[in-house]
């Protein structure tokens, strides 16, 4: 089955109506900092004519997929193997000093998803890998094998949100006493195990905050995520837009607070000239996060947690001047 096949691209239209103003200009550059297998890639090489995507993945399977769906755009498109973080990297690749239009679609890929030697699904017994990179050193297992008991409880409580981190963290390690938990199943399990009935919520499995959890903490998700959203506004051209789908709340929490501290003034209260410095740099253009349409979400059941976000690019900032 091919790339497209295989994935429905989460808010596609609404990702490219935000974007495309930014890019109708010649030699416009667009960095999509998770390829996935290209979705939005190719809506925005077809809709933005004259614009080059570079396209940023940590996954060598998703830059080798979505280049052979891209294949026909020739040069507009070029990939780059990389944490989304890099946006210099991706600038470099280009040859551009600065980005148009910037697209950050977080979380896991239908293609780590619904790859079951993957690990990342509860749904499915597999070897607790959860890497986004394969070549990264450390996987879910290694961290269930080699993490004390308060570390444990701190990666399920603060990346999973689950309640009973600490009894799901006991657990796990009096049972790695008598063996290693190595695959999905087996976690499920324990966590099941963990996890009083009446407080499962109906339909869901109880297991999705601890698996949620532990891939975030293999892939350094919220570390990677930190140190990106500066650094992409910063690469993005005044005029340019930057959007952001995230799909749990602390991922978003982080994507509101940066976009808040842009788009507001920094001169004091009632100060009768703000100087250019302290004028907001971005511009919301969302207002608040939107969600994926009911219609959508009944369609693409992977769409109803995401939370959309969209700036553009008003001003420069000085730290931006200084670089040039």
């Amino acid at each position: 089955m091919n790339a497209g096949a295989r994935h429905t691209p989460v808010m596609l239209e609404r990702c490219i109506d935000l974007l495309a103003p930014a890019l109708q200009r010649p030699g416009a550059v667009a960095i999509d900092g998770t390829l996935g297998l290209g979705g939005h890639t190719e809506a925005l090489l077809q809709r933005c004519p004259q614009a080059t995507v570079v396209g940023i993945d940590r996954d060598p399977q998703a830059i080798a997929l979505a280049s052979e769906r891209l294949a026909g755009f020739g040069d507009r498109f070029k990939a780059h193997h990389a944490e989304y973080d890099d946006v210099a990297g991706a600038l470099a690749v280009a040859r551009a000093d600065a980005a148009a239009g910037i697209l950050l679609d977080l979380g896991v890929s239908s293609l780590q998803i619904d790859e079951a030697d993957r690990g990342f699904s509860y749904a499915q017994d597999a070897p607790l890998d959860m890497r986004m990179n394969s070549q990264d050193p450390v996987t879910a297992a290694d961290i269930l094998r080699d993490a004390d008991e308060a570390e444990l409880t701190r990666i399920l409580r603060d990346y999973g949100e689950e309640r009973f981190a600490a009894r799901i963290a006991e657990s796990i390690v009096r049972r790695r006493q008598t063996a290693p938990i190595t695959r999905s199943a087996e976690l499920v399990d324990l966590v099941r195990a963990c996890i009083p009935a009446a407080t499962r919520t109906p339909g869901s499995n109880p297991a999705k905050r601890t698996f949620q959890g532990l891939r975030i903490a293999v892939n350094r998700e919220l570390e990677v995520l930190e140190r990106a959203m500066p650094r992409a506004i910063e690469a993005t051209e005044v005029g340019g837009r930057v959007v952001v789908m995230s799909y749990h709340s602390l991922e978003d929490r982080i994507v509101k607070r940066t976009f808040a501290a842009g788009a507001e003034s920094t001169a004091p209260v009632g100060l009768p000239v703000i100087p250019e410095d302290d004028k907001p740099y971005l511009r919301l253009i969302t207002r608040g996060a939107e969600k994926a349409s009911a219609a959508e979400a009944e369609a693409n059941p992977r769409s109803k947690p995401v939370r959309l976000r969209a700036v553009e690019r008003v001003r420069e900032t000085p730290s931006a001047r200084r670089a040039a």
